[in-house]
């Protein structure tokens, strides 16, 4: 069985596919991850082992250390890659479908923020839950690109 994974980043000028068995999921929790991501970790998916295939764009590049590229969208800023010598890993959260690839494993926990092991017990609400505060949240309507491959985006150009 051939398993094929997609996605891109959230303005849909740079999409990829992976054609191969992803099983090695992370969580890193070091601090240059942590600025990459502008979040309290970053979720990545090795690719090693897999066929990796750039399908639409290009993706930009900044060299974090001697050894890592980060890449990401140069149009919307959309975190994409984490790049070194063993391999390129994508961003989990990049592909279409991110719940099919669970993290396995931590890495950089040195790293880690107290808190992110309490995150679990915060409170939870529903966008409609939120509307009493903020009720533009229900007419948002998105721009971003749709979790699927598109023969061009936006769609509505020729």
């Amino acid at each position: 069985m051939t398993f094929t994974h997609s996605g891109g980043c959230q303005c849909g000028a740079v999409r990829f596919r992976v054609t191969g068995v992803l099983t090695d999921s992370s969580i890193c929790h070091c601090r240059m991850c942590q600025k990459a991501f502008g979040a309290y970790y970053a979720p990545l998916v090795s690719t090693r082992g897999a066929q990796l295939e750039w399908t639409r764009g290009e993706r930009k590049t900044f060299r974090s250390s001697n050894f890592a590229l980060r890449g990401f969208c140069g149009d919307c800023g959309t975190p994409l890659t984490y790049e070194a010598p063993d391999g390129i890993a994508i961003a989990a959260g990049a592909f279409d479908d991110p719940s099919l690839l669970p993290p396995v494993v931590q890495f950089g926990v040195e790293g880690k923020i107290g808190f992110v092991d309490q995150l679990h017990l915060l409170p939870g609400h529903t966008t409609e839950e939120d509307a009493e505060q903020a009720p533009f949240v229900l007419e948002v309507v998105s721009y971003q690109h749709p979790d699927r491959d598109t023969e061009r985006w936006p769609e509505d150009k020729a």
